[in-house]
């Protein structure tokens, strides 16, 4: 199965996350399919962009997007 979920990245207590498309079976932050969007909730105000339009292809191919993602989707306007 393909999900929609975050990739941590940043370091140690200052974590900012990409928005990436991959295989349920891979690593948080293993191997991806796509890099849609990034995340980062340590700024003010909080940085989000999504390629709504990859995103929207991906959901309907089948890919499922994590709660966070899904509310994050949401937030952006989806």
């Amino acid at each position: 199965m393909v999900k929609i979920r975050l990739k941590r990245m940043g370091a140690k207590k200052a974590p900012f996350y990409r928005i990436v498309v991959a295989d349920a079976r891979t690593q948080r932050d293993g191997k991806n399919l796509a890099e849609i969007g990034i995340y980062d909730p340590t700024k003010e105000p909080t940085v989000l962009k999504v390629d709504m339009e990859a995103a929207k292809q991906w959901i309907q191919n089948g890919a499922q997007p994590t709660d966070k993602v899904r509310a994050l989707l949401k937030k952006s306007g989806m």
